[in-house]
C-alpha cells in the first residue's frame, strides 16, 4: 500500500489539513534554502572582479594595454593605479620573478616579464629607468616600439648616470632621450612628482599638477588622462623642446605645485 510521504516523512494518520500545511512548510522551507543559496552565490559574484563596477576607464572606452620598463619606485605605484583605473599593465625588468607581489596586488590586470615583452605589449610605454639605461633599450627594442606612445620619467644624475648628464641636461632630458627612439611618439611627464605624491595628491588644498611636453597632440591626450588616472592634474606645457623647463632642479621640480602654480611659473597661456 503507498504511504505518502515528503522527504522521507510518512503522512499516514496525518488529517488532509495536517498533510497540507506540512506541505506547504516543506516547500517553502525548501524555497528558503534556495533563496539562501541564490543570495550567497550573488554576493560572491559581487565580489569577483569579473562583476566589479566598471572602471573610469572601462566606461570610457579608453583601456590601455600599459607596458612598464622599470617596475620600481615610480613604475610600481604608477601600475598599480593605472590597473585600478582600468587599465592593462605588463611589469618587467631583468627578473620577472621579483614582481609577482605587485602583480598580486594589481590583479586581475597586471602580468610579468621581460622588458622585451612589455615593448611588444604595450600600446603605451613607461620608461622608468635611469637615463643612463635609455640608450641600450634603445638599441634593444625601439623596433617593438614603433609609433607608440612612450612616457619617460627619468632625471638624470650625474652620480649615476656619468659625465654625459650635462650634455643631456644643456639639450633637455626630453629632446636627449627621444633621440635614442626613434619612430617613437616621445612624451615627458611624472619627472616632476616623487611616489608620495600618488599617496596624497593633495598639497595645500590643491591637487599636485604635473607638466607634461611633447610633439605628438595624441600623445599628449594620452598622457594626460592617464595623469588624471593616478589623481593628479596634467599641464600640457608644450613641444618636447620644452620639457627641458621643468627637468631636474627647475623651479617646479618635485615642489608639490599645483596646474595653476605651473602655469604661472612656467608663463602658460
Amino acid at each position: 500500500m503507498y504511504t505518502p510521504c515528503i522527504n522521507g516523512t510518512s503522512l499516514r494518520g496525518l488529517t488532509p489539513e495536517a498533510s497540507m500545511s506540512k506541505s506547504i512548510l516543506e516547500i517553502l522551507g525548501r524555497r528558503s534554502v534556495i533563496t539562501s543559496a541564490l543570495s550567497t552565490l550573488a554576493l560572491v559574484l559581487v565580489a569577483t572582479p569579473l562583476f566589479a563596477q566598471a572602471t573610469p576607464a572601462e566606461q570610457e572606452g579608453r583601456s590601455l594595454r600599459i607596458g612598464i620598463i622599470g617596475s620600481g619606485a615610480m613604475g610600481g605605484p604608477l601600475g598599480l593605479l593605472w590597473a585600478e583605473a582600468g587599465h592593462q599593465v605588463l611589469y618587467s625588468s631583468r627578473n620577472p620573478d621579483q614582481l609577482m607581489e605587485l602583480v598580486r596586488r594589481a590583479a586581475p590586470r597586471a602580468s610579468a616579464g621581460y622588458p622585451d615583452a612589455a615593448a611588444f605589449f604595450g600600446e603605451v610605454i613607461l620608461l622608468a629607468v635611469p637615463p643612463s639605461a635609455v640608450p641600450q633599450i634603445g638599441e634593444d627594442f625601439a623596433h617593438l616600439m614603433q609609433g607608440k606612445v612612450v612616457i619617460d620619467v627619468g632625471n638624470p644624475r650625474a652620480d649615476r648616470d656619468g659625465p654625459i648628464t650635462e650634455e643631456w641636461m644643456e639639450m633637455g632630458t626630453g629632446l636627449a632621450m627621444a633621440r635614442y627612439l626613434p619612430g617613437v611618439r616621445f612624451v615627458k611627464a611624472f619627472n616632476t612628482v616623487s611616489p608620495r605624491s600618488f599617496r596624497n595628491p593633495i598639497r595645500n588644498g590643491e591637487t599636485i599638477g604635473v607638466p607634461i611636453a611633447g610633439d605628438d597632440e595624441e600623445a599628449l591626450a594620452i598622457a594626460a588622462a592617464l595623469v588624471r588616472d593616478v589623481g593628479l592634474d596634467p599641464v600640457i606645457v608644450g613641444g618636447l623642446a620644452r620639457a627641458k623647463d621643468f627637468d631636474r632642479g627647475s623651479p617646479i621640480w618635485e615642489t608639490g605645485a599645483s596646474a595653476q602654480e605651473i602655469r604661472e611659473v612656467l608663463n602658460i597661456r
